[in-house]
């Protein structure tokens, strides 16, 4: 019987929650507080999660850390949401995360961009290849940060590997979104714009039907406000959405999104939820910032 995947495409055109990893105090994972903020996320109505996504630092984990995440959140989640978990790095290590997630049921993963400062476009098919052949009862979803890729590659990959069933989209232009969408095939794959909140109204409107969103750690309803908004076509409440988050990814957006992870954990602390705890190369947000992002979370909070 063939795999149709419906579960999997409903829950990514969705808001794809990418949940932080707090830490303790003695620099080790807080499983207590990391399974309070999933529950918090999951009351909010969050109904898609991203274990070991860039909020969550998968590249400052080890690989025992990305296991014990990964198994968190399958175990805190239950049957109240999908799970699409982040594999990377060479591709024998992503291939034994992908199988640890699906022995665990975990739904998808998401496939991180090769971090590898030689990419070729035939070179990044094989790579997405050998991931997905190795679990093809999952579906996958490439995370696309390289503005170079043709979307003709993304064909090629889904031709080989049915599984290959949505797009995370990271490139920062939507010009160039839409033209890649349509050269991969628009209605072959499920596109989530990938660049959070601040993009989701433009890639909307270039045929995208889900956002990942890192804020929703610190807001939920806030997320779900603008993908109601988006998916009923109302782009004047959706912009009035991406008004009120506009401050906040900004400063998550500075200096090369040096703060990305940073301002989400600050505004979690200012709410009492978790430490502000960031490892290298990420750092602590600056003094004078912290009492901006603790107005912003407190004002969402009301």
């Amino acid at each position: 019987m063939t795999t149709t995947f419906e579960t999997q495409r409903t829950a990514l055109a969705d808001v794809v929650a990418i949940p932080v990893t707090p830490f303790a105090e003695d620099g080790r994972l807080d499983q207590g507080t990391h399974r309070a903020l999933l529950r918090r996320l999951l009351d909010g109505g969050v109904k898609t999660l991203t274990p070991n996504g860039n909020t969550g630092e998968f590249y400052a984990l080890t690989p025992k850390e990305r296991q014990l995440v990964t198994e968190w959140t399958i175990d805190e989640a239950g049957e109240r949401a999908v799970i699409l978990v982040g594999v990377g790095h060479d591709v024998p290590t992503a291939i034994a995360s992908a199988r640890h997630a699906r022995e665990l049921g975990a739904q998808m993963v998401m496939v991180h961009q090769p971090v590898h400062p030689y990419v070729s476009q035939s070179g990044w098919v094989d790579y997405h290849r050998a991931i997905a052949e190795a679990v093809p009862e999952l579906g996958v979803v490439p995370y696309i940060r390289n503005a170079q890729l043709h979307g003709v590659r993304l064909a090629q990959l889904a031709d080989a590997c049915p599984n290959v069933i949505g797009v995370k989209y990271a490139v920062p232009d939507a010009a160039k979104f839409a033209a890649f969408a349509r050269d991969a095939g628009l209605d072959r794959f499920v596109w989530v714009a990938g660049l959070a909140e601040p993009y989701a109204p433009s890639y909307f409107s270039a045929g995208a039907t889900g956002f990942t969103s890192g804020l929703v750690n610190v807001a939920p309803s806030v997320s779900l406000n603008m993908i109601e908004a988006l998916r009923s076509g109302d782009f004047p409440a959706a912009m009035k959405v991406w008004e009120q988050i506009r401050r906040f990814e900004e400063l998550r957006a500075a200096n090369g999104s040096a703060n990305n992870v940073t301002v989400v954990k600050e505004a979690l602390a200012s709410l009492g939820l978790c430490r502000r705890d960031v490892r290298p190369p990420s750092r602590h947000l600056p003094e004078e910032e912290r009492a901006e992002v603790a107005a912003i979370a407190a004002g969402w909070s009301m």
